[in-house]
């Protein structure tokens, strides 16, 4: 009697031990790169971050089944469990886009994240660590996610779980009718689901479910505002950040798609009489086929720089991302009160006016044809009175009315900039701190390295500090940059904004105290009376006021309305 007592006590407390590690992700193997997600187990890697930290890194993760078949054009599916242990040791495909890379292969079936932690849970306790979700930039029609473009070695230096992720891009993830038929919107419908993904399954990795940044760039940044509005997004998030945003109230949803969905279909050869013709033959299509058409989508030269975008979806059997207006619910303080981290760089997309100057035709034609290609190029109205008065406005102050030539490099770079990023950030940025109870903090990244996304022709010297260049220092960007030692000169940058974005992450304050490596500065909460922002230089301080002259035309031209 009293032997089964103890047997039946072994086994209680064997039972209790198997519940905690189950409970806490850990591998019941005993092969530390193992854990168990809600669908099943996966088997890791080590990658080594810049300090030599080992980073547990498991990469090609799926978190939705595979969009292709009869699951194009519809809303992400969830996981089905699986049997043994699924390898996620390698990249996942990236999604089909339009100019092939050999070095990161595609698919439609892309939709992989990987998730980096340099401490798992183990024994029963979990490290419960501030998680960070990246989305990718790419203008949502290209791009990835994978380590090759956003590697960890620098993040990971830092005491946070790391997530990036792909979304469906172009007619892919976006095309839509407007109706019922293709609602649209589903490479956003992606990143919920890889949101959704990170609060079942991220305590598996040692993160904390409870405590998540969403953190993007550019089209990725303008991602994370609009998760800030959307239904679909709540309670799935904490903080946010967002990095050089694509955020401009008169492009940020598409206000006619099914014009451009018959677009798309003409390009492809399609019929497109109604909805039913566009989607039927968009299915018989292959995805890179599709992928592929995006530059004959295109109205001016390598313009408009987005062409796929979110729309306000109409009501249908599936969840609606958008459905309102994104400048309506700013006016209205519809969106969640967290705090906002949010910049740009000093040069962004200055060097797209070398587009057109070293196209003799593309800058007589600009000149020439302005009323009817700024609009294209800059991305506002077109064919109004407003949309007329505007283009003479900008025509004035940006070119002084003269012919394009290399003369006007500076002012055709800077209205591309103002355009694309600086106002809609400066807009978005400001009305958002008037009417939220949480700290917007803003920025400016001004740090002039070695390298850069772009260099003046002919040479290995940075055109500026430009659109992505900030990224340099926060993500091991192997395609394009050596891995940064410490005797690098950009070693400090890289130490100072992982060191800020961490602390963000982590505490929703990028200077919760003052510190010799950020140069003792205590970054100031952007209000719209006090425009106050963090210049990340050589030196960190503070300042106020970005562009001013620059804003101010554009405030008194495109109102927030």
């Amino acid at each position: 009697m009293e032997m089964g007592k103890m047997l039946m006590s072994a086994v209680s407390v064997l039972f209790v031990t198997l519940f905690l590690n189950l409970a806490n992700g850990q591998d019941l193997t005993g092969d530390p790169l193992v854990v168990r997600t809600a669908e099943g187990y996966l088997k890791g890697s080590i990658l080594i971050s810049r300090k030599g930290k080992s980073i547990y890194s498991f990469r090609g993760v799926r978190f939705a089944q595979p969009p292709v078949g009869n699951r194009r054009f519809k809303a992400p599916v969830p996981l089905e469990p699986w049997d043994g242990v699924k390898n996620a040791t390698a990249d996942g495909f990236a999604c089909p886009q339009p100019e092939a890379n050999t070095t990161i292969p595609t698919s439609e079936d892309c939709l992989f994240l990987n998730v980096y932690t340099t401490e798992l849970p183990s024994n029963g306790s979990n490290p419960n660590r501030s998680v960070m979700v990246f989305f990718h930039a790419g203008g949502w029609f290209s791009v990835t996610g994978v380590s090759a473009i956003y590697g960890p070695q620098y993040l990971m230096d830092q005491d946070i779980v790391l997530v990036t992720t792909n979304y469906r891009l172009a007619a892919l993830g976006f095309l839509s009718t407007g109706d019922e038929v293709l609602p649209g919107n589903y490479g956003m419908k992606d990143q919920v689901a890889t949101l959704r993904w990170v609060k079942e399954n991220i305590a598996a990795f040692g993160g904390n479910p409870d405590s998540v940044t969403i953190a993007g760039y550019s089209v990725g940044g303008a991602s994370v505002w609009l998760h800030m509005i959307s239904p679909m997004s709540r309670g799935l998030f904490h903080r946010a950040i967002s990095m050089s945003p694509s955020i401009n109230t008169f492009w940020d949803v598409n206000g006619d798609p099914l014009t451009q969905a018959k677009k798309q279909a003409a390009v492809l050869n399609c019929p497109n009489n109604t909805s039913r013709q566009i989607i039927d033959c968009l299915m018989q299509k292959s995805a890179q086929e599709i992928a592929s058409t995006y530059g004959d989508m295109l109205d001016w030269g390598y313009d408009p720089i987005l062409f796929y975008t979110p729309v306000i979806e109409q009501e249908s059997d599936e969840e609606q991302f958008l459905t309102e207006s994104p400048m309506k619910s700013l006016l209205d303080g519809k969106f969640m009160n967290i705090p906002w981290m949010t910049g740009m760089n000093k040069d962004e997309f200055i060097y797209r006016a070398l587009n057109v100057i070293s196209n003799s035709s593309w800058a007589e034609d600009m000149y020439e044809r302005f009323d009817e290609v700024s609009p294209i190029a800059f991305m506002y109205e077109k064919e109004t009175n407003k949309s007329y008065g505007a283009s003479h406005g900008l025509k004035e102050f940006y070119l002084h009315n003269e012919p394009i030539t290399l003369h006007s490099l500076t002012g055709l770079g800077n209205l591309y900039s103002d355009a694309i990023i600086r106002y809609g950030q400066h807009l978005t940025s400001k009305l958002v701190s008037s009417r939220s109870k949480e700290p917007v903090f803003s920025y400016l990244f001004e740090y002039q390295g070695r390298y850069s996304h772009a260099y003046w022709p002919r040479t290995q010297n940075p055109y500026g500090v430009v659109h992505h260049d900030d990224l340099i220092y926060l993500f091991y960007i192997s395609t394009l940059f050596p891995e940064f030692k410490a005797q690098d000169p950009e070693s400090q940058m890289v130490e100072k904004l992982t060191q800020l974005w961490a602390n963000f992450v982590q505490t929703g304050n990028p200077t919760p105290e003052k510190s010799e490596l950020l140069d003792n500065v205590t970054w100031e909460r952007m209000t719209a009376e006090n425009l106050a922002y963090l210049s990340i230089g050589h030196e960190l301080k503070m300042d106020k006021g970005m562009f001013e002259d620059h804003i101010a035309l554009w405030e008194q031209l495109f109102p927030p309305q």
